[in-house]
């Protein structure tokens, strides 16, 4: 093989490592596209050049935009493809009537004669326009088809939704991913956290994606830790020293107790509650001895209001005194609106009664199956909750199992192709194309448009006509205030092109955010977006039309 494939790329790059997954392999892909490289084989077709488009057709979620993930994991598996003798002893077996040629070809394939262009990830994308262009040999291109489509669906449908989530829930809420024990499998759970992430969440619950990715963790205990407790003599050691370590309070649960009761007789929280749950007291006890620089307590486990809020404060304030300061608690259940904004209530009383700057201010969290129509629903209902942990139906995509992208000839031995339907959603846009992004003014991008390889780029301030693909009367003259070109080179093969760097996650993450900033609010909504423009200039609008007629037979009446 060519020396790892010119260290994976191009002259003075960085090599890039293997797949996450150890599972994304070459074998990682649908058997037709082993039997259609042996007909290519067969044929002496297998080294003709061919130019493949990767798209969607439509956004997801009845929405007006995609957020595009997954491109990393298609370089890497690019950048380390290649056969292994048992992948070659096992596809003798799996096609047993193929020469042994063939196989001795596989032998030597790798993707050093593979180019491969996108747009950066985390970007913003649209219905049409290629998220990758991959040129290289027929047979090995389409022995990628599979894995890109498998590492690039999922992806950019869970970063979409993310982001989708963090849209709703406004740019001051934290958003937890908490979807590991309900994802699609390890390798479901794992893409989650990352791609959730880049979509715009804080930060999750996966401890495996925190050593993966550098994701921030986040989390605290379950009902069962309460439950667990069921008196204060479990408690085995009861001290604690204040924070600055100038003082140990040998009993910190009298002095939570001591804290239970003025809490009980003060005037603003008299009535209120009577007396709590004390096993549900020992057990935030215990959890403040192990971690009392990040107390933050679920107070849902017996009742929120009677018990749960009120042992939290003593906790709380007993930390206090010895120079801690409380995180917040957590909601699972019940009326998250209405109980959100007591709790705030019963947390601004503590504060005035008991002069404790800030404890009015203590972080609530929310839980318990939440989605995007939840968020809508407590942001109209109007809430106190400063963070919501999301994870079913973030995770699983519950509202659309997928995204659709497919994987479709343009171009071969400098041959424009198309696909042709009598859905023409379904109908291929030809030949190797550029592809940009109009910004108007305001700074908010107007179109994309698709132009033939050849064609004159757009210009700042040059009157430029962009056409519907397949809708002759949709058509509209543009003036770009800027232009951005997508498509990037992310892998040159032998091309000596000079090659994208792969981003860290925290720059794609930013990407991402930065350029849902640059979409127009009528874009992002929930109810009746309106849908973003995407063209093809006057000449490749010609082209495809003249394509079409040149392809389509000519139907014959009797």
């Amino acid at each position: 093989m060519a020396a790892n494939v010119k260290e994976n790329g191009s002259v003075g790059a960085a090599p890039i490592r293997s797949a996450t997954n150890p599972m994304v392999t070459p074998l990682l892909t649908d058997l037709y596209q082993f039997t259609m490289a042996y007909a290519y084989w067969k044929a002496g077709k297998h080294l003709e050049r061919a130019v493949f488009d990767l798209y969607f057709r439509k956004n997801p979620f009845g929405g007006e935009y995609t957020v595009f993930a997954g491109l990393e994991e298609c370089i890497r598996l690019i950048a380390n493809f290649h056969f292994k003798e048992e992948d070659i002893s096992f596809m003798r077996s799996v096609m047993p009537t193929c020469e042994d040629k063939f196989f001795e070809y596989l032998r030597n394939v790798d993707c050093s004669d593979v180019e491969v262009y996108a747009i950066p990830e985390g970007s913003v994308v649209f219905p049409k326009v290629p998220l990758i262009r991959v040129e290289g040999p027929v047979a090995v291109v389409q022995l990628l088809e599979t894995p890109f489509v498998n590492l690039v669906n999922y992806a950019s449908l869970v970063a979409t939704n993310a982001a989708r989530h963090r849209f709703v829930a406004g740019k001051s809420k934290i958003l937890l991913e908490f979807g590991l024990r309900r994802a699609q499998g390890p390798d479901g759970g794992i893409s989650a956290s990352k791609y959730c992430y880049i979509g715009g969440f804080d930060a999750t619950s996966n401890v495996a994606a925190g050593n993966l990715f550098g994701i921030p963790l986040r989390g605290t205990h379950s009902h069962a830790f309460v439950s667990s407790y069921m008196s204060h003599d479990e408690i085995a050691d009861k001290s604690l020293p204040s924070r600055d370590g100038s003082r140990t309070c040998m009993d910190f649960l009298s002095l939570a107790k001591t804290w239970l009761s003025k809490i009980r007789l003060s005037e603003s929280l008299q009535g209120i509650f009577g007396e709590t749950n004390q096993s549900e007291l020992a057990a935030f006890t215990s959890y403040a001895l192990a971690f009392p620089t990040d107390f933050l307590a679920l107070v849902d486990t017996y009742d929120v209001m009677r018990s749960g809020i009120p042992n939290f404060c003593a906790v709380a304030l007993a930390l206090s005194d010895l120079g801690y300061k409380a995180c917040g608690i957590r909601l699972d259940s019940g009326d998250l609106a209405y109980l959100s904004i007591e709790v705030r209530k019963f947390f601004h009383a503590i504060e005035k009664e008991f002069n404790i700057p800030g404890f009015g201010k203590m972080a609530i969290t929310a839980s318990n199956d939440l989605n995007e129509e939840t968020l809508d629903a407590l942001n109209k209902q109007g809430h106190e909750i400063d963070a919501f942990g999301i994870g079913t139906y973030l995770v699983t995509c519950y509202s659309q199992a997928a995204l659709g992208c497919v994987f479709k000839l343009v171009e071969i031995n400098n041959q424009p192709r198309i696909k042709l339907s009598e859905d023409v959603t379904k109908v291929s846009i030809p030949c190797k194309k550029l592809c940009f992004r109009l910004y108007g003014r305001e700074g908010y991008a107007l179109v994309d448009i698709m132009t033939g390889e050849n064609e004159t780029p757009p210009k700042v301030g040059e009157r430029l006509l962009c056409r519907h693909p397949f809708n002759e009367s949709k058509r509209a003259y543009v003036v770009p205030q800027h232009v951005e070109e997508l498509l990037k080179c992310y892998w040159p093969g032998n091309s000596n092109k000079p090659r994208e760097e792969l981003p860290s996650l925290e720059k794609i993450r930013n990407r991402c955010m930065q350029q849902l900033e640059q979409m127009r609010a009528d874009h992002m909504r929930r109810l009746n977006p309106t849908p973003y423009k995407v063209s093809v200039s006057g000449k490749l609008y010609d082209f495809i039309h003249f394509l079409w007629l040149s392809e389509a037979p000519v139907g014959e009446l009797q």
